[in-house]
């Protein structure tokens, strides 16, 4: 039986719709009442747990947060709040009489962002509060519009991870706005062991959690670097994970909205061109070498997804010699189907010492660091070259 019990939408756009689910009637009775604040919009209490088969159907009300008893059957409470929190955005919250640490700990681990006990009005509040800031409808209303940056590679080697690196840290530094660095070259990304940091979660748990995915879960996901920057690597050890089109979008979704830049490095992967990657206002760097697989391999990828608006891409030519392998300039634009935009100079001495240290190029003044710091500056609105500070007496 399911009964409105209020109608709040006259209140305002930060009304929450949820669902009550509770067999016990008089616990049910008890936390109705308690959601009288202005976060309660339409409610609609279930007086019994749904069939795990009908879970799509609730989901399909699109509810903002869903509230379970807990103590008529504790072991199926648990595989509902799991069922919902697998397959929708929903806050779920779950409610008992019993102070159980342990069920607690697996009410979490199934996906519940709150355990109610008890479940008094301030309580309620509270958690509607926290849920109010997770919910997509508010956090679609938010900044969305922190600028991608996309890095990807016409062929494995090319150098894509060390540009990215050292592109976020500068643009970090230059812009002086909040940035984020993205590893999805996965399984095997190496932006942890360019940077020299260890981190306990990876772009695989963003990924693999995705329903439930907002601000507060990427915050708890990254690691704070240098500079305004923080990061999201691979993970550590070899792990398979086949990364859905859905999932790629929220993370991303979830990023521009919480940082100004977005930095991705995509390795050169293709399995995720069908993502908003290639969908959204974002710069693409093609990184690429002076090499016959190389150009042929860029020409294939410029004339499939670059030929309908070129001003979304920017190729970079790495570890560039001039008239290496007997081609010249003209070849390399011929190739390209239009001119590169930036040539990272072959300096191999340079680039071992900063990989063999895990010191960015960043942070050292090299012919390589100085071309990256010009794309850095440029990408974020600034000149390319920085000016000289002018000594104190001179004009």
């Amino acid at each position: 039986m399911i009964s409105s019990i209020q109608n709040l939408d006259a209140m305002g756009s930060n009304a929450l719709s949820i669902a009550l689910i509770g067999p016990d009637t008089q616990r049910r009775k008890a936390v109705a009442a308690a959601l009288a604040g202005p976060l309660s919009g339409l409610t609609r209490e279930f007086s019994s747990y749904p069939e795990l088969d009908d879970v799509p159907r609730l989901i399909e009300q699109n509810y903002d947060v869903v509230i379970i008893d807990l103590d008529t059957n504790p072991e199926y409470a648990l595989d509902l709040v799991e069922s919902i929190c697998g397959k929708s955005s929903a806050t779920v919250m779950v409610y008992s009489a019993q102070g159980d640490p342990e069920l607690m700990i697996r009410c979490m681990r199934a996906g519940a962002r709150e355990f109610l006990q008890p479940f008094s009005s301030g309580a309620i509040d509270e958690a509607l509060v926290r849920a109010s800031a997770r919910r997509p409808a508010v956090l679609a209303t938010k900044n969305t519009g922190g600028r991608l940056f996309v890095f990807f590679g016409a062929k494995g080697g090319s150098g894509v991870t060390t540009l990215a690196c050292n592109f976020a840290i500068l643009l970090a530094r230059e812009s002086g706005k909040k940035t984020l660095l993205i590893d999805l070259d996965l399984p095997l990304g190496d932006i942890a062991l360019s940077l020299g940091i260890s981190a306990q979660y990876s772009t695989v748990d963003a990924l693999q959690n995705f329903n439930r995915l907002d601000s507060t879960f990427l915050s708890m996901l990254v690691v704070k670097y240098s500079s305004g920057l923080s990061v999201l690597t691979a993970p550590g050890k070899f792990t398979n994970v086949q990364a859905s089109k859905d999932a790629i979008d929220k993370l991303l979704a979830v990023a521009r909205q919480d940082f100004d830049f977005v930095v991705v490095d995509s390795g050169s992967r293709l399995d995720i061109a069908g993502t908003s990657l290639f969908k959204e206002d974002a710069m693409f760097y093609l990184v690429t070498q002076v090499g016959i697989p190389e150009l042929r391999n860029s020409n294939r990828l410029i004339s499939e997804f670059f030929t309908a608006d070129p001003t979304k891409l920017e190729i970079v030519v790495n570890r560039y010699i001039p008239s290496s392998l007997g081609v010249d300039e003209g070849q390399i634009t011929k190739a390209l189907t239009r001119p590169a935009q930036w040539r990272i100079p072959n300096d191999s001495a340079t680039a071992r010492g900063t990989q063999s240290t895990a010191t960015p190029l960043a942070l050292n003044d090299s012919a390589i660091s100085r071309v990256i710091l010009q794309m850095a500056r440029t990408a974020c609105g600034l000149s390319a070259h920085p000016e000289k500070k002018k000594r104190f007496g001179l004009f």
